[in-house]
């Protein structure tokens, strides 16, 4: 028998919301197929070993469902989850703490691990592998170290920087996957069915052009979704059709491709303050007034996807086809 699931830190905003949302189980998972059937293979694998899931890292952009999975790894192994994050946790004590009150099986999810300081990090490493932990008591001469056995359990870490983990810590996870955008199709099925948690009307155009602004994130999709459905209860007969979601979508300033006026305040600031680039991600967040890793954590990666950006060894460079969104002319040394 599957038991509660238990939080220790909550992370995301619109809980309440997202966990009606959020899918229980693989099978009503939409989207990422690679990931969810490796995933399905190693679970079943490990329960009929009667072991616990071999360490897992999810990585990707935000938004894309690495703490969704995260639950439904803790579901599908019957086993209690808990939650935190990588900066609330300052000292070693406290991962040390978290650790020693596991049950046998538990899932720890840890998100943004990334953000882990090294000495944090550190107690990690022999947790992973051996299960145990070394704590030091006492001070200089009188210091000693007290070796701590934990039950076995699977960490879940996920990391929108998967560059900025250290090697240690990226080889001590045996399952790592990344997970892509999602596709209009999925995304418009993850819609549909939001909207019946919702309890909206919404006809499968409309859900279609949703799906064609929310960036391939589920996340996005389920926020305009809420949007909009305020916009068709309000201007509207409470219906979300193709109609209503242009119109409502058109006043969040969320164009065609699902870029809002951030990302294009970045194409511009490449096309107009830099010529198109090369240009690096620092002087595009000066110009713009935003954070450099929001912008390369948050709104590069899909720019990217979508052939709007490039990445060079000399900087981020505007593509022919953002010139074109944008609804300029190309620079003479584009042409």
């Amino acid at each position: 028998m599957a038991k509660r699931m238990i939080t220790t830190e909550l992370i995301d905003e619109d809980r309440p919301i997202e966990n009606h949302l959020r899918p229980q189980m693989l099978t009503d998972y939409i989207g990422q197929t690679k990931v969810k059937n490796n995933l399905k293979v190693y679970i079943e694998a490990a329960k009929q070993r009667n072991e616990t899931l071999d360490h897992v890292l999810l990585f990707g952009p935000p938004g894309l469902g690495k703490t969704t999975l995260a639950g439904i790894i803790a579901n599908e192994m019957g086993v209690n989850i808990k939650i935190t994050s990588g900066p609330v946790i300052e000292k070693p004590g406290e991962m040390a703490a978290i650790l020693n009150n596991l049950q046998e099986g538990d899932v720890l999810f840890v998100d943004e691990i990334h953000r882990l300081n090294r000495q944090v990090e550190e107690l990690l490493y022999p947790a992973m592998e051996d299960f145990v932990i070394d704590i030091v008591i006492g001070k200089g001469a009188t210091a000693k170290s007290i070796r701590l056995d934990l039950p076995k359990f699977t960490l879940v870490g996920a990391t929108t920087r998967a560059g900025m983990l250290t090697p240690p810590l990226r080889d001590r996870f045996g399952v790592v996957d990344r997970l892509e955008f999602y596709t209009i199709d999925e995304l418009k099925r993850i819609i549909l069915r939001s909207a019946q948690v919702f309890n909206v009307a919404i006809d499968e155009d409309g859900a279609i052009e949703l799906a064609r602004r929310s960036r391939g994130t589920p996340r996005l999709a389920n926020r305009l979704l809420k949007r909009v459905r305020d916009f068709a209860q309000v201007k509207y007969d409470g219906k979300i059709t193709k109609e209503v979601a242009g119109f409502a979508l058109d006043l969040l300033e969320v164009d065609k491709l699902g870029l809002d006026h951030i990302d294009r305040e970045i194409l511009l600031t490449m096309i107009e303050r830099f010529n198109g680039g090369p240009v690096g991600v620092e002087a595009i967040a000066t110009t713009i007034g935003e954070d450099p890793g929001t912008i390369e954590e948050v709104y590069e990666p899909y720019l990217v996807q979508n052939g709007l950006v490039l990445r060079t060894p000399r900087g981020r460079v505007a593509s022919d086809l953002a010139y074109k969104h944008m609804g300029l002319q190309l620079s003479p040394k584009s042409e």
